[in-house]
């Protein structure tokens, strides 16, 4: 019986000169932890006739102020069913302070069940304190070959260091991707003869691997305008593809779409959920599948589905859809509710699909190979005139071919049954715009500015309006808007224009007064009535992470200030410009007197909805532009001698 030896490491227990009087990452100054030294192994081995994957972990973490001692409380995961378990052992974890050490005893290891599957061993570092190091490893046997799953070089602190090795008996094999924005400082692959063997069984070779980088950032999850963590993580993935068994038959585990397709076709939760067109045929009135041309009808059914349903926040794709009892109760989860729009559009004869695809905080899809944990979601997809909509008739907001939010994540894939599956492309809606125009006046007799405004959001910024507006009570939606600007604003008058606004633009009238304490002549206006943001989204040094609005978006501003007779306009500010690299954005902002109306004109336009990491400097200078625009513009009128 064989043995894989482990590779050799650093030393438990050793801590070198150099780590002892580190003090400072400097390429992160606010880190509160780092990691000075992290290596994995995984490898396989033979106990009591049986294969089990070997992992073992050793790591030192160095606390650098007082917010770095939540780093003292660890948890280490195992995984178990009810045949079998993953077993935590060899647990070693000592604080260094200078050549004092403490160690954590047996008794202050703890074992809690997480759920079904899962549960943890937990332990607390003892004397902890700054400058003080963290040191622990252990070993995680696993019957669960499969749990051969990677490594994460990135986590919530900086790393110095983070290697992983492995050993991978030539009867297993894996696909392997390496995510994230990192380069490794070491990849190496070598192949080991005869490295593993079974008794009685032929010796195997070994693919032997090593993974190292250096200098890892912290990954801050409370970035903004980024899709999931999991997109940029820097780690290494494995997936297992084909086991070779011993006795001479091989198990395949990476599945070709063709595999999938016909899998979906047949599933009872999914394939045969999509044949029920004789059941809604027979409970929807008539006319709503016959009348109008194709365009026509699908809109009247999909805002018949729309209404028809509440959704129940569920995403469930692969489990429980039932879409006849989801229309008799008139709810369902995401698959139940656009599963029944697929059912209606094809009793319609409007031939229509199901795309399934990843929302926006679950990860982007794998394309190489197909993984169908990675799909969560799914929607409608049909093709009229030409012309491909993407349709989810979960949320009444949204109008016909207009996802929500969070399904915005790239593309999906369309499970044509008579056909091959495809992928396609998720594009947003092209106008999502913000534009406020305003009107003032003065009245220095009275100490008062009045005035109107309008304002109109399209696109995504109309739908959230729409929902603020359906969700809140007019009397508390207009206080919010005057704490908002500033105790002596108040809205005398509001009215939503309903024949100007449609199912992608909302118009909303709002006439105001301004209580002016100003005196000895002069008087100061600031011209932004309604500000668009207050402080700028972006406030790291450096991004190494695209940069993900969802959809393009632009803001305008436009405001006439009348001058009161005996007034004139003192020093205006300075006319603002900047562009983005290939001009991919831009801020303009320009104030000039014409007769007696001083014309300020103020826009913020982003002709993307994602930008790569290069851009950040850019997109940071002009955010915090528009920001000090926005709170430090100030107009003086005074008044004549």
């Amino acid at each position: 019986m064989g043995l894989i030896n482990a590779q050799k490491g650093q030393p438990f227990g050793k801590i070198t000169l150099n780590e002892q009087q580190f003090v400072r990452f400097e390429k992160d100054t606010t880190a509160s932890a780092v990691v000075l030294y992290e290596r994995g192994e995984n490898y396989f081995e033979v106990a009591n006739n049986r294969i089990q994957l070997v992992k073992k972990y050793h790591v030192k973490i160095k606390i650098l102020n007082e917010e770095g001692f939540a780093q003292a409380d660890i948890s280490i995961p195992f995984y178990h069913q009810k045949d079998a378990t993953e077993r935590v052992k060899d647990i070693r974890a000592i604080t260094h302070d200078g050549n004092a050490q403490s160690g954590v005893n047996k008794s202050q290891f703890f074992t809690k069940k997480i759920n079904e599957y899962w549960s943890q061993i937990a332990f607390t570092f003892p004397n902890v304190k700054k400058g003080v190091i963290l040191e622990y490893e252990y070993t995680l046997n696993s019957p669960y070959f499969y749990n051969f799953n990677g490594w994460s070089f990135q986590s919530d602190i900086p790393k110095l260091y983070s290697e992983f090795n492995a050993k991978i008996p030539g009867n297993y094999q894996y696909n392997r991707a390496l995510s994230g924005y990192l380069k490794l400082a070491v990849n190496e692959a070598t192949v080991a003869k005869d490295c593993f063997y079974v008794t009685g069984r032929n010796q195997a070779d070994c693919e032997v691997l090593k993974y190292v980088m250096k200098d890892i950032p912290a990954f801050k999850e409370e970035e903004t305008f980024m899709l999931a963590s999991t997109n940029y993580i820097s780690r290494i993935d494995f997936e297992l593809s084909k086991w070779f068994l011993l006795n001479g038959e091989t198990k395949t585990f990476t599945k070709t779409w063709k595999d999938v397709d016909s899998e979906f076709k047949r599933d009872v939760d999914i394939g045969r959920q999509l044949n029920k067109k004789n059941f809604f045929e027979k409970n929807v009135p008539p006319a709503l599948l016959v009348e109008g041309d194709e365009l026509t009808r699908a809109k009247n059914i999909y805002a018949f589905v729309q209404q028809h349903y509440t959704w129940n926040g569920k995403y469930s794709i692969y489990r429980n859809n039932r879409v006849k009892e989801a229309f008799e109760q008139r709810t369902g989860s995401v698959g139940e509710i656009n599963m029944s729009l697929i059912n209606l559009l094809n009793a319609a004869g409007i031939p229509a699909n199901l795309m399934a695809l990843s929302t926006r905080n679950n990860g982007l899809p794998k394309k190489s190979h197909p993984v169908m944990s990675d799909f969560n979601y799914v929607i409608a997809k049909v093709q009229l005139n030409g012309k491909d909509y993407l349709l989810d008739a979960t949320d009444k907001f949204y109008p016909f071919g207009m996802l929500p939010y969070r399904c915005l994540n790239y593309y999906g894939r369309v499970m044509d049954f008579k056909n091959d599956s495809y992928w396609a492309t998720i594009a947003p809606e092209a106008r999502n715009k913000q534009t406020v125009r305003t009107m003032l006046s003065v009245d220095p007799e009275a100490q008062k500015l009045s005035g109107m405004f309008d304002v109109i959001h399209t696109g995504y910024e109309a739908i959230a309006k729409k929902r603020i507006l359906y969700d809140t009570k007019e009397e508390t939606y207009l206080e919010n808007l005057e704490k908002q600007v500033g105790d002596e604003f108040s809205i005398t008058n509001y009215s939503l224009l309903k024949e100007r606004s449609t199912d992608k633009l909302v118009a909303e009238r709002f006439e105001f007064a301004i209580e002016d304490n100003n005196s000895e002549g002069v008087i100061y206006i600031n011209p932004f009535v309604v500000k668009f943001f207050s402080k700028s989204p972006f406030t790291l040094e450096e991004r190494i992470y695209p940069i993900d609005f969802g959809y393009n978006r632009s803001y305008e501003y436009r405001i006439n200030i009348t001058v009161p007779p005996g007034y004139t306009a003192a020093e205006l500010p300075a006319k603002k410009a900047l562009q983005l690299p290939e001009a991919n954005g831009s801020l303009v902002f320009n104030c000039e007197l014409q007769d007696n109306l001083v014309v300020l004109y103020f826009k913020l336009d982003l002709k993307r909805s994602n930008y790569v990491p290069e851009f950040y400097p850019a997109l940071k200078q002009l955010f915090e532009e528009a920001v000090n625009i926005q709170k430090g513009t100030v107009i003086a009128l005074q008044k004549q001698e």
